[in-house]
């Protein structure tokens, strides 16, 4: 897909979420217009390591858009409009695995999209107005890009629990995972939990979708970090723990806030300038 060629650019975007809004700082903020609209707020860009990086709170920065009216395709576009080659996005997760505990990371490699309302690609080409032309069917087998992935995952091991990493800055990162996104704002009862459960599912969130997918759409790298905050209900009724509610979620994520900064400003550093790589040419074989 073609975009304006804008005066800011960055080659690194993130894609923040609660609590991360100060990631970035001395930087100047940028307003971009999209055909799809305005994206959730303003974007940070700044430098770090010789390499302009970009930072947009998914949510904005007051969180004033719940998981299913964050403007996603805004968000995208605008990323590629500055010129961004590779995504970083955390996202605060709930854990459907008692092996994958709190305050964990997972790296994952597959989703499952049950969410049901959401603007999910850029070929609408419904017969009105269409900023991308044709239909296309883009293939999503292997939806996060591997080479971030084996990026973030070295990444990790440089603050591994046994690798003697001062208290604070010491990571357990899990190399693959499958998240499952619903559709929120509200949580899982206990029975669609345990049915993702026994589907072995791993983590459950609700913006990877289509966040991800349009990343692909628009041939980027994607990577995600699930930042693990609580277990989810069924573990929770299996177990019989305590439920968790959204102050804890937050607490949790808050706390594990400086181990987020820390691994990607570690992926920043090992990025290589021209990542060579099989997303950038993800839609050539999409159209009909």
């Amino acid at each position: 897909m073609s975009s304006n060629k804008n005066k800011s650019s960055a080659e690194i975007g993130i894609f923040g979420g609660s609590g991360f809004y100060d990631f970035l700082k001395n930087v100047k903020e940028v307003e971009i217009k999209t055909p799809y609209g305005k994206p959730s707020d303003k974007i940070a860009i700044g430098e770090y390591e010789g390499k302009k990086i970009a930072f947009l709170p998914r949510h904005g920065k007051k969180h004033i858009f719940p998981p299913h009216k964050i403007p996603y395709r805004a968000n995208l576009w605008a990323f590629k409009n500055l010129g961004i080659k590779q995504i970083i996005a955390p996202s605060a997760s709930g854990s459907l695995n008692i092996k994958i505990k709190p305050g964990d990371f997972v790296i994952c490699d597959q989703f499952i999209d049950r969410t049901k309302k959401r603007m999910d690609t850029f070929y609408e080409n419904d017969g009105t107005r269409s900023t991308a032309a044709g239909v296309a069917h883009v293939s999503s087998s292997n939806p996060y890009c591997e080479n971030l992935r084996k990026i973030a995952i070295k990444s990790c091991e440089k603050f591994h629990p046994s690798g003697g990493h001062p208290k604070g800055g010491k990571i357990k990162c899990h190399k693959k995972g499958t998240v499952v996104v619903i559709e929120g704002p509200r949580f899982s009862t206990i029975a669609e939990s345990k049915w993702f459960q026994s589907e072995k599912w791993d983590v459950i969130n609700m913006t990877q979708y289509p966040e991800c997918i349009l990343a692909r759409e628009l041939e980027m790298c994607y990577i995600n970090i699930s930042l693990i905050t609580d277990y989810d209900a069924g573990l929770i009724g299996m177990k019989k723990m305590k439920a968790v509610d959204l102050k804890e979620v937050v607490k949790v994520f808050n706390e594990n806030n400086e181990k987020v900064k820390k691994l990607i400003f570690e992926m920043i550093k090992n990025i290589p300038a021209d990542l060579n790589c099989s997303c950038k040419s993800a839609m050539t074989n999409a159209f009909f």
